[in-house]
């Protein structure tokens, strides 16, 4: 009995000790947004601006950092996507307004933006710095403040990448703490902040099992499913162009983009050239026996190999015992059928393509229909054709809310090198058990207050020209209760925490309730 107690009570240590941590970054962050809520659209821009060009300037020294720490990746590649997360990203929506209210004298409306607040934000160890940049800029944009929190294989250079964007905004005039990163995430340590009435939104990034444990915290929750994208190659396609494009999009920093394409289906009459098309790109196709053997290496009991994630096709070839060319990009394994049964025709975050031959048509639509069912349903799908027709019907056919047409489909649904909104969350859709289809924005990130006149032609709608919300600037404290110099968000005394930040009074609720339960039983 005093074992069970004493496990109880360090239990207990423990959970307060993380909810007292959490609980000190989600005050200051809440002090934070309140204080930024004050900032007019000028000031705003002025840290989106700073802190973008931070991102561009560390994306090269960052994606050294993430190869280096994670083990896998492409360095240039991963410059590439930090870049894109900074001055793009901004650019392209500098022109929207989510500080200012919208006035709509015909409907008689005016709408106030109301940002979120506090955003808890999980990263990938994919894209570990650019989903890292591009959260961040968002949630400057709508004046939240954030906390992210960094998958653990790539914490160290998410910590250093969240200080310097942190810095940034400060000296652009930022609240402090409207950037915080967690230095050793636990799912524990994670769950207390997904689970904390304190957090505004969780914008969720990462494995399938993080993403529903947000969904289920009780807090509202913006997350992105699997992907498994199939691509349709079209008899109308240009096939030299087709070819060139998704090797380069399946070769893309080794294939980590979960837009990558995981299945290529194509048509009889196209097999034979666009087998050729692809092996002149650096494609490799494998014979039955060297299908097999990649199957095994990539699939197990447990899953598919996590080993493999990031790996270029010359290491994951020499792991499976296939001889390949030095100049190999990609590796792509030939298949009869799409389903359960076949593991290839499941999502593969590296450069391995399964390619597979339907009937006709109808037939490869079918089997892309399959192909998400199987995995990724809501997320992404590609197709090459000429024929408007054809890739009208296939985007109506696949259960997808991305189709990229005749574009690399890892970055063209991730909106670089499309025009679609530039995004490390993708939203799934209702096909995907998701209450967001499009690519998340800040949009996402803020709601709208609306003032409604009646619609009466007797009603006159106000005149709001010289209307403006009150931009005040940041204050040192906040007023509680009418009372000046009082701060309304402050951590506890310090006489009342424990070390490592426990609320004693808090710790000893707990405990007391453990060993009553402990005691009944």
């Amino acid at each position: 009995m005093k074992a069970e107690i004493r496990n109880l009570v360090d239990i207990s240590r423990s959970a307060a000790a993380l909810r007292g941590r959490a609980d000190v970054m989600l005050e200051n962050a809440k002090w934070a947004s309140h204080v930024f809520e004050r900032f007019d659209r000028n000031a705003t821009m002025r840290v989106v601006d700073s802190v973008a060009a931070a991102a561009h300037e560390g994306a090269s020294r960052f994606a050294e950092l993430a190869v280096e720490e994670s083990g896998f990746g492409v360095v240039a590649h991963k410059r590439i996507k930090n870049e894109l997360t900074a001055m793009p990203l901004v650019g392209y929506y500098r022109e929207d307004d989510y500080v200012n209210p919208r006035i709509d004298e015909k409907k008689k409306i005016v709408e106030i933006p109301r940002p979120a607040g506090v955003i808890f934000a999980l990263t990938p160890s994919t894209n570990p710095i650019s989903t890292l940049n591009y959260k961040i800029l968002l949630a400057m944009m709508t004046r939240n403040a954030i906390v992210i929190s960094p998958h653990p294989a790539v914490k160290n250079c998410c910590v250093a990448a969240a200080a310097a964007l942190s810095s940034a905004a400060s000296e652009a005039g930022a609240p402090a703490s409207c950037i915080q990163v967690l230095e050793d995430p636990s799912i524990p340590l994670v769950n207390e902040f997904m689970q904390s009435p304190k957090t505004s939104v969780i914008l969720a990034t990462g494995g399938s099992a993080m993403v529903r444990a947000a969904y289920a915290s009780s807090n509202p929750a913006i997350g992105v499913g699997p992907g498994n994208a199939p691509v349709f190659v079209d008899s109308s396609a240009d096939l030299g162009k087709a070819s060139d494009r998704i090797v380069e999009s399946k070769s893309f920093d080794n294939s980590v983009l979960c837009t990558n394409e995981s299945v290529l289906i194509t048509l009889p009459e196209v097999d034979p050239r666009l087998r050729r098309a692809l092996q002149s790109k650096g494609a490799h196709f494998c014979e039955e026996d060297e299908t097999e053997r990649l199957r095994r290496f990539l699939f197990h009991a447990g899953g598919f190999n996590v080993e493999a994630i990031g790996r270029d096709a010359g290491w994951i070839a020499n792991q499976a015992g296939i001889s390949v060319r030095r100049a190999t990009r990609i590796l792509v394994a030939p298949i009869s059928k799409i389903g359960v049964e076949e593991e290839l025709s499941k999502e593969k975050l590296c450069p391995v393509l399964a390619y597979h031959v339907a009937k006709n048509r109808p037939q490869a639509i079918s089997q892309a229909r399959a192909v998400l069912r199987l995995a990724g349903a809501g997320h992404t799908a590609a197709v090459h054709a000429s024929d408007e027709q054809a890739a009208f019907d296939f985007a109506c056919s696949v259960e997808s809310y991305r189709v990229v047409v005749n574009a690399p489909c890892s970055q063209g649904a991730a909106g670089f090198g499309t025009h679609l909104a530039p995004s490390f969350t993708v939203g799934t859709g209702y096909f995907g058990r998701s209450s967001i289809g499009e690519n998340i924005g800040p949009q996402h990130l803020v709601h709208w207050t609306k003032l409604a006149y009646s619609s009466e032609n007797s009603e006159a709608f106000g005149n709001y020209d010289g209307v403006s919300a009150r931009f005040e600037g940041p204050l040192p404290q906040a007023p509680e209760d009418g009372v000046p110099g009082k701060s309304r968000y402050r951590a506890p005394p310090v006489g009342n925490v424990a070390a490592g930040g426990i609320d004693r009074e808090e710790l000893r609720r707990i405990i007391a309730e453990e060993l009553r339960a402990v005691l009944k039983g």
